[in-house]
């Protein structure tokens, strides 16, 4: 008899997003955000330096490694990340990190690019499917009368 492993790597792929029930705190995202923002600085192409210059650029504001340091350590509770930075952080890191936090919170799927582009060809191919059923039903209904 052999021992089914569980899988657990693979994603559900009918997992539907759902929001977070509006409990008490369940929607600060200071350790989530303070995480993502660390991964998609650890995983960027450039360094700290060069992501806060391209901020500095994109922003028009004043952007130092150092902020960035602030921002992603636990221990800084008093240095937020401001939202006004968060296209010009993605666009400078080359993630969608906080855009996907952000929809994951409040049970949302982001999908970029071709993927936004096949999403949209599925739902109207569902529709056609829909449409196609309506139509043999009332083709069967007025062939009754």
């Amino acid at each position: 008899m052999s021992r089914r492993v569980r899988d657990t790597l693979t994603l559900n792929l009918f997992n539907v997003p759902t929001p977070a029930p509006p409990l008490t705190g369940n929607l600060d995202l200071d350790v989530p955000l303070r995480t993502a923002l660390a991964d998609a600085l650890k995983h960027a192409d450039d360094d700290r330096h060069k992501i806060a210059a391209e901020m500095s650029r994109l922003t028009g504001r004043e952007v130092s490694k150092f902020m960035l340091d602030a921002y992603t350590a636990e221990s800084r509770q008093d240095h937020n990340f401001p939202f006004r930075y968060a296209a010009a952080f993605e666009q400078a890191t080359g993630s969608y990190c906080l855009t996907n936090l952000l929809a994951q919170a409040r049970g949302c799927e982001v999908l970029v690019g071709e993927d936004a582009l096949f999403a949209e060809l599925g739902r109207i191919e569902k529709m056609e499917t829909e449409l196609k059923q309506q139509k043999a039903a009332l083709k069967r209904f007025m062939r009754r009368r």
